[in-house]
């Protein structure tokens, strides 16, 4: 059994190794202009994860719908595993793989985008979702691990944390999820708040409060 500073400096070496990765950085702000495109072009963002990866879907379509840093509008995002029946129903009716690109297909349309999560990039039910989106015109973003799995295949942009421990991949996951939060929520409302183009950290609490509305 590993102990807790063995953990710490486990997740801390995955941390080190994203940042070292400049394609990896890259294709972080890539997902960033790519939902920034969507919203501006009226359209919305959708979630799909299991487990915990369920709870980053649900915590990144949070940060866009209520608000991350600072207030401003809310922004169309959705994690499809928000409806309990429809997960239920799809499940018994169907089968477990479908309840995720039902949804999808149901609710997205042509120039949307669908951030898929996986750390394996093979689960059966996010990666039909993907194949969904590919059919209807939508965008996909793919959250993973090293390997990347069929999920990868099927993105538009990869974010492949390069670990291949399910604890490590969601806890560099949900940097991302925040730090792509920071970057649409600036890009789209900087300009409407008056705030300067870059910052080079988060902003204080003093900073929020002085924040005009628009």
């Amino acid at each position: 059994m590993r102990t807790m500073e063995r953990i710490f400096r486990d997740t801390i070496a995955v941390k080190e190794r994203v940042l070292d990765d400049h394609a990896l950085l890259a294709a972080a702000d890539d997902v960033a202009a790519a939902m920034v495109a969507t919203y501006r072009d009226g359209g919305r963002v959708y979630f799909c994860g299991n487990g915990g990866s369920a709870a980053d879907a649900q915590h990144f379509a949070a940060e866009l719908s209520g608000h991350f840093i600072f207030d401003r509008p809310p922004l169309a995002a959705e994690a499809l595993h928000g409806n309990a029946s429809h997960m239920t129903a799809v499940a018994n009716d169907y089968d477990y793989e479908s309840v995720f690109a039902r949804a999808l297909t149901g609710s997205a349309r042509r120039g949307d985008l669908l951030v898929a999560i996986s750390t394996s990039g093979d689960s059966a039910s996010i990666v039909r979702a993907a194949e969904a989106a590919r059919v209807n015109g939508v965008s996909v973003v793919a959250m993973t691990g090293a390997g990347g799995g069929a999920l990868a295949a099927l993105a538009d942009i990869a974010l492949r944390i390069p670990s291949n421990e399910t604890g490590r991949i969601q806890e560099s996951h949900i940097v991302f999820v925040h730090a792509i939060s920071e970057r649409v929520e600036h890009v789209l409302f900087a300009d409407e708040y008056k705030l300067p183009a870059e910052r080079s950290c988060a902003f204080e609490s003093a900073d929020v409060a002085a924040l005009p509305r628009p």
